[in-house]
């Protein structure tokens, strides 16, 4: 199947799923209306509990709903959803107070019966759940004890929900609607059990061991590992995985790294990581022969998904990981296709990779701009942000038939997905990977 077609089938059935219990819930007998206002806040209930349910299965990294879209796409899509549920979930009650203000004086005095403080407290752990992923990094929560909280609160946010429709009864009296939300239920929770028993059992029979640890410049490291009783996995240039170290699978401290090593090197993979943040600015730390994990490989991000004549690379920091993959593989291959690499870094004794990069002009058809922001005082090369004017001085004469592939930090994808477009590349063949989505 093409993958627009098979975008679409994922698509589709998303809505389908999201909008099914509520069409559902109107066959058979129906209550006595209360109007209008009263039953559009029960629709927006019913539809903010089916997306929360959904949210479960966005993040399950099932490999065949992602692929027509790549996972971080996927995680960057359930973010966005997120806000909608919540949104949902609120204008819900406004509505009934509206309607009912009655209501309001019931929760002010303490006197709201079980089934209502199911729905308040669901609403509770749903506003704390958005506000520790939308405002992680202000608020300093640890990543590692973020993870472990999302979870908790999503599947209290969820339950609880299922919990107060079942409660109110209004569209949900007869049994066989009461068990359609409890079987929805039932299947996040199955969902959880997967991904947080089954997949680290899986794991657990199929370890790594770090093999070497190569400072590069820029404070960033190279990890090698290999499998240990087994012949790990294929992957494609560019693509990325979750990496466990230091803790079994079952702890939650897995964090998405690109592959940074050649696709075409049998039984070993390496990982270029930056000390950033509350797992990698430890990275250093990490011993040759300590045991890892590896759950992978994802992600479309990868130039044997999009052949083209040639290629555009936009880095900007560590994003040149997946990108070194891209071109290590190509090498390798002896692919003597014309490439264009745009590498922004801050200072030219920092730029990660800059010795390899020199080399690889050798064994390729490559091009490479450097953009410095703090460049030395002899520098001749592009200076300050990457910008539109930089684009245009470079980008070959046959820009529209290349496939541009961006990685870095949020802002500069902004800034080289909107150039790139200004240059006349069509938006089909610009590809971004996107990680720091909390």
């Amino acid at each position: 199947m093409h993958p627009y077609l098979r975008a679409t089938f994922w698509i589709l059935l998303y809505l389908l799923l999201v909008q099914a219990p509520l069409f559902v819930l109107l066959l058979g007998p129906k209550p006595a209306g209360y109007g209008f206002w009263f039953d559009l806040s029960l629709a927006l209930g019913f539809a903010a509990t089916a997306m929360m349910a959904i949210m479960f299965l966005l993040t399950a990294r099932f490999q065949r709903a992602t692929a027509p879209f790549g996972i971080d796409l996927v995680y960057y899509f359930h973010r966005l959803a997120s806000i909608g549920a919540f949104a949902f979930a609120t204008i819900h009650p406004l509505l009934l107070f509206h309607e009912e203000p009655a209501l309001l004086g019931v929760i002010l005095d303490g006197t709201l019966p079980l089934h209502l403080w199911t729905g308040l407290v669901s609403w509770v752990a749903l506003a704390a759940l958005m506000a520790s992923s939308l405002w992680r990094k202000p608020l300093r929560i640890h990543y590692d004890a973020w993870r472990i909280a999302h979870v908790l609160l999503a599947v209290m946010a969820l339950l609880l929900g299922v919990a107060h429709i079942a409660g109110v009864a209004h569209y949900s009296a007869t049994p066989w609607k009461a068990w359609l939300w409890l079987g929805i239920a039932l299947s996040c929770v199955a969902v959880v059990i997967r991904v947080r028993l089954l997949k680290p059992l899986q794991l657990l029979r199929r370890p790594w061991r770090v093999v070497r640890v190569i400072e590069e410049r820029g404070s960033s490291w190279t990890l090698v590992l290999r499998p240990e009783g087994h012949g790990g996995f294929r992957y494609l240039p560019g693509q990325f995985a979750w990496l466990t170290l230091r803790s079994s699978p079952f702890a939650m401290r897995e964090h998405p790294f690109s592959i940074s090593s050649s696709a075409t090197v049998p039984g070993e993979i390496s990982f270029t990581i930056k000390e950033l943040g509350d797992f990698t600015n430890r990275i250093g730390e990490i011993q040759v022969g300590e045991p890892a994990w590896i759950d992978g490989p994802y992600g479309t991000f990868s130039i044997d998904i999009s052949p083209a004549p040639g290629y555009v690379f936009v880095a900007g920091g560590v994003g040149i990981a997946p990108i070194m993959s891209m071109l290590r593989t190509l090498a390798e291959r002896d692919d003597r296709r014309p490439l264009l690499l745009f590498y922004a870094y801050r200072a030219w004794e920092r730029t990660t990779f800059r010795e390899e990069l020199e080399d690889l002009r050798s064994r390729l058809d490559l091009t490479i701009v450097y953009v410095l922001s703090e460049p030395p005082a002899d520098w001749e090369g592009e200076r300050g942000l990457l910008r539109d004017e930089i684009f245009a001085r470079h980008l070959p004469d046959d820009r529209a038939v290349r496939e541009c592939f961006i990685c870095g930090p949020t802002p500069l994808i902004a800034v080289a997905e909107k150039a790139l477009a200004h240059q006349g590349i069509p938006p089909t063949h610009i590809h971004s990977e996107i990680f720091d989505l909390v």
